[in-house]
């Protein structure tokens, strides 16, 4: 006589605490980037205070396409559009190895994660940053090779 209600009442707290589980698990996603370009300047390496240290330089990526009224392949002007990122390398070994080997100039395959965040400037204005924060890098060649 007493077990029935105990028994409902078990239930249903069970029942609310699968529930409220089952609200935190995390779902799967995806942030992946993949740039091929060429770098724009020589890298820095940054160390703020208590922080890790981190080697930032530009990579340069080009849209090309043509434009004019005919649709034929050979007809119209080419036109160009360059976009400018921000590639941060925090991986220890990663890290140093862009540092020493990336040169401005050089042809690069950049994998990594898009990171948006914000930042003081020297004037205490909040800006805002766009940031790949790059998990791989391939050297696809050397910065332009010097004539002998």
């Amino acid at each position: 006589m007493f077990r029935r209600p105990v028994l409902q009442v078990l239930h249903q707290f069970v029942r609310h605490a699968s529930e409220a589980a089952a609200s935190l698990i995390l779902e799967r996603s995806l942030n992946r980037v993949q740039l091929l370009g060429r770098v724009g300047q020589d890298p820095v390496l940054r160390q703020a205070e208590g922080k890790n240290p981190v080697t930032i330089f530009s990579l340069a990526t080009n849209e090309m396409w043509r434009s004019g009224e005919s649709e034929a392949y050979q007809m119209g002007d080419v036109s160009q559009k360059t976009t400018w990122h921000r590639i941060s390398v925090f991986r220890p070994g990663l890290r140093d190895v862009a540092y020493q080997y990336v040169r401005k100039g050089s042809r690069i395959y950049v994998e990594g994660k898009i990171d948006y965040g914000e930042y003081m400037d020297k004037n205490n204005v909040r800006r805002q940053a766009t940031t790949i924060i790059a998990d791989n890098i391939i050297f696809l060649s050397d910065q332009t090779k010097e004539k002998e």
